[in-house]
């Protein structure tokens, strides 16, 4: 149609100015069209790092610390509020026995001390005369034994009730309410969880680099929860476990504020060790196996702001335990490759950066 057009108007300065438009818009949309056509490509620029190499063990949660409380004395229980699996917070009232037992036996212990010193004052006011000087020291005597029986049941009455020592996870009841317990038996267990610990079993080696070395990083992994904590150790058990020589370690960490982690849950700890020199890591799609069984990458060479050529590029490599790949030979530190896609280019071909969605 546009030789029709120029054809039917030739010879006339209308003619010559449509011809020119029509043939500079063809010459304007081939590379447009060129450039549509491109494949779009999301690039990764290499970094050399120190070269690492990890371990992953797998433990359990541990609490900071287990507490069977018990009485200190003996008697009914009358109340046991907390039930298992629930959290208290520090000084909340776990269980109390009867305390009328006490609170008599603290009335009958003011009461005998009232009566001494009563006593003792009249000795007091009746000294130098026919009251033997034995008899107001005898009466002080029961005065200051009488103050201790006071104490001593008014401590009675403070221990008939326990309180959680601090902000713990109620992990079992020990007795039924309303039983009578003899003082020192457990009745109830907590778990103090104000921090995250975990306990893993590391091998000779780690274990004596881990103490010493401060490049050795944990990172531990939970199945309910997509997220990784850092860790750091906190103790150790300094004797090998019975079989495998192994040593037991705790790590800690703040509780993460996502979720609870319970005692006993299954943790996956990986272990990072720096062990010197330099390394490439790359992911995985980043690889191109060849016809030849051969592993290659795809390296971009830019050509304009966007736009670019691939060079398939021969690489040597080795699996790494995360999933990624560490290249050994073949990349140098600043170039940039194709991690996406890659085993659909071919040597040579003209692709464009990826930029963002909507490219």
């Amino acid at each position: 149609m546009a030789k029709w057009l120029v054809e039917t108007t030739r010879g006339t300065g209308a003619g010559r100015v449509l011809g020119f438009a029509l043939a500079l818009a063809a010459g304007v949309a081939a590379p447009m069209v060129a450039a549509a056509e491109m494949p779009v490509v999301k690039l990764q620029t290499v970094k050399v790092s120190d070269a690492e190499v990890e371990r992953v063990f797998f433990g359990k949660v541990v609490a900071r610390e287990t507490v069977d409380l018990a009485f200190q004395v003996g008697g009914q229980i009358e109340e046991f509020p907390v039930e298992e699996g629930a959290t208290v917070s520090e000084d909340t009232v776990v269980a109390r026995m009867d305390l009328e037992p006490f609170q008599l036996a603290l009335e009958q212990a003011q009461a005998n001390d009232a009566q001494a010193r009563r006593t003792m004052e009249r000795y007091q006011k009746l000294a130098g005369s026919s009251v033997a000087e034995v008899n107001l020291q005898d009466a002080e005597t029961a005065v200051t034994v009488n103050d201790i029986a006071v104490r001593n049941a008014e401590r009675d009455l403070e221990n008939a009730t326990l309180h959680a020592p601090f902000d713990a996870i109620v992990a079992s009841r020990l007795v039924p309410n309303y039983s009578t317990v003899s003082a020192g038996t457990p009745v109830v267990r907590l778990h103090d969880m104000s921090e995250l610990r975990v306990e893993i079993d590391v091998p000779e080696t780690l274990f004596l680099r881990a103490g010493r070395d401060p490049s050795v990083r944990f990172m531990a992994k939970f199945p309910a929860n997509a997220n990784t904590y850092p860790m750091q150790i906190r103790e150790y058990n300094a004797e090998t476990a019975d079989v495998g020589q192994t040593y037991s370690i705790t790590l800690g960490a703040e509780l993460p504020e996502d979720f609870m982690p319970l005692p006993g849950a299954s943790v996956e700890v990986r272990a990072t060790l720096n062990i010197g020199g330099s390394s490439i890591i790359v992911p995985d799609t980043a690889i191109v196996v060849g016809n030849d069984r051969g592993t290659y990458v795809m390296v971009f060479d830019p050509t304009g702001a966007r736009e670019g050529t691939v060079t398939r590029t021969a690489v040597e490599i080795t699996p790494t335990a995360r999933g990624d790949v560490k290249v050994e030979a073949g990349l140098s530190d600043g170039q940039e490759i194709v991690v996406s896609g890659a085993s659909q280019l071919e040597d040579g071909a003209a692709v464009r950066r990826f930029v963002g969605f909507g490219d």
